[in-house]
């Protein structure tokens, strides 16, 4: 059976450019009608379209093809053979986080997260929060910049670059990771198992505010935030067959 396929890109000249030459050559759809969706642009612009399917609650495997940056969660752009490298791509799936945020003034907000959930201090005093694990603490009081929870996919984007661990895609786990910690002074993160709960209370909230930040979202002035994986909505990447997002990962591990 032929897919319906749509073709999404970034408003980056590289992206539009190669918009251009591909619609010419294949009979695409609009994303309303699809059952899989192109991408093209750097890993931004990915996160943000798997976003929006989330929002719709659709769930359409994603072919991304880099016209970015860095593109660790897209393929290599080619314009020949496109067709025959999505039937043999390979699926890897995805479970996101969900943030459920409360602020000071009693707002909630349900978002969710692919790469991470950050918390970070608004102003120049250090944040103080309490961490709990399956509701159980486990540290009173972090004094620190902030912290976050990373998903296997995220773990070498932000988390990697706050010193955490990389994580296999078929770890099954969560990182915990602060950023810069003054106490407890040796605490260096956790790694839990990623249906664990994991709830931060903020100390001081009014004094010390604290923001939430859903992969590209932020909530300002957070009381409290408990991060669960939502296994709910799915999500499927496709990856060339050389190039897949768990062998990405493993090789992240060996980088100088």
């Amino acid at each position: 059976m032929q897919r319906k396929i749509a073709l999404v890109a970034s408003n980056a000249p590289a992206a539009m450019e190669a918009e251009a030459e591909l619609r010419p050559l294949y009979d695409f759809v609009d994303l309303a009608e699809a059952d899989l969706l192109i991408a093209l642009g750097g890993d931004g612009f990915l996160l943000h379209m798997l976003h929006q399917l989330l929002d719709q609650r659709r769930s359409l495997p994603v072919f991304g093809m880099n016209r970015g940056t860095i593109g660790f969660l897209m393929n290599e752009f080619r314009v020949e053979g496109l067709l025959d490298r999505i039937a043999a791509a390979r699926p890897y799936l995805i479970h996101p986080l969900s943030g459920d945020i409360t602020t000071i003034s009693g707002e909630r907000h349900i978002l969710p997260a692919i790469n991470e959930i950050s918390l970070l201090r608004e102003t120049r005093q250090a944040a103080k929060l309490e961490v709990m694990i399956n509701e159980r603490t486990m540290l009173e009081e972090l004094a620190c910049d902030g912290v976050l929870v990373s998903t296997p996919a995220g773990s070498t984007a932000y988390n990697l670059s706050a010193n955490g661990p990389i994580l296999p895609l078929d770890s099954a786990m969560l990182a915990l990771t602060p950023i810069s910690p003054f106490r407890p002074r040796r605490w260096r993160g956790a790694l839990v198992p990623e249906s664990t709960s994991i709830r931060f209370n903020v100390r001081e909230a009014a004094k010390r505010p604290v923001s939430a930040v859903a992969d590209q979202r932020e909530i300002r002035d957070v009381k409290t935030v408990l991060v669960t994986t939502d296994r709910s909505r799915p999500l499927t990447l496709l990856f060339d067959p050389d190039q897949g997002l768990d062998e990405r990962i493993a090789m992240e591990q060996f980088i100088a």
